[in-house]
C-alpha cells in the first residue's frame, strides 16, 4: 500500500471515528490527510468505497485468521480466552468507530450495510469452521450446530464489550468475561 492511500484511510479513520460516514466529507478527509480531493478519488472512487476499505481495515478476521493455526496446539478453553483477549482489543481500538456505526447504520447506502454485515459473517465462519474441526477431534459435542455456537460466542463478547465500553456499565469485567467464557465452554465442549 503507498504512503498516500494509507494517510487517506487514517484520515478517513479519525473523521469517520469523530463524524460519522454522514457527518464527513471527502473534502474534509483530504484536508486532514494532507493531499488534494483529487488525489482522493484517484485511490477510492468514491466515498463509499472509502468507507468500505476503513470498515475492511478494521476487521477482526485478518486476527482471527491468524490466530486459528496457533490456538489448535492450546487447550480449548484457552483459546476462547485468547480469542476473546484479541477480539476485544480490537474492539476497544475502534470503539469510537462502532459507537458511530451503531448511530449511523441505518441510514446507510444499501451497499455499505450489505459489506458490513458480510465481513461479520465471515469472522462467524472462520470461528464456526475451528468449531467444526474440534467437533472431528472428539473435543466439542457431536451435535453442536457450529454456526450457531459462533453466533452466540461473538454476540455474548460484543454485548459485554457495548455494555462495559458505550453504556458504561459498572461491571466487573474480569468476571462477567471469564462467566461467559465458562458458560460457552460448558455448553460447547464433550463431556466423557
Amino acid at each position: 500500500m503507498t504512503d498516500t492511500k494509507e494517510k487517506i484511510l487514517k484520515s478517513a479513520l479519525k473523521l469517520f471515528s469523530q463524524k460519522g460516514y454522514l457527518g464527513t466529507t471527502t473534502k474534509e478527509i483530504a484536508k486532514e490527510a494532507q493531499v488534494a480531493e483529487v488525489t482522493l478519488f484517484r485511490y477510492f472512487t468514491s466515498k463509499e468505497n472509502l468507507f468500505i476499505d476503513v470498515l475492511k481495515s478494521q476487521s477482526f478476521l485478518p486476527t482471527l485468521k491468524d490466530l486459528i493455526p496457533k490456538l489448535k496446539k492450546k487447550d480449548y478453553k484457552d483459546s476462547l480466552k485468547t480469542i476473546a483477549k484479541y477480539y476485544f482489543d480490537l474492539l476497544k481500538k475502534k470503539r469510537d468507530l462502532i459507537c458511530i456505526m451503531h448511530t449511523e447504520i441505518f441510514q446507510y447506502p444499501a451497499e455499505i450495510r450489505a459489506i458490513h454485515s458480510k465481513m461479520i459473517h465471515e469472522v462467524y465462519l472462520v470461528f464456526a469452521s475451528y468449531l467444526e474441526e474440534l467437533k472431528k477431534d472428539g473435543v466439542l459435542k457431536k451435535d453442536l450446530d457450529s454456526n450457531y455456537a459462533s453466533l452466540a460466542y461473538f454476540g455474548m463478547l460484543f454485548n459485554l464489550f457495548i455494555k462495559k465500553e458505550l453504556l458504561r456499565r459498572k461491571i466487573d469485567f474480569k468476571k462477567a468475561l471469564q462467566t461467559y467464557i465458562e458458560i460457552f465452554y460448558e455448553g460447547t465442549r464433550r463431556i466423557e
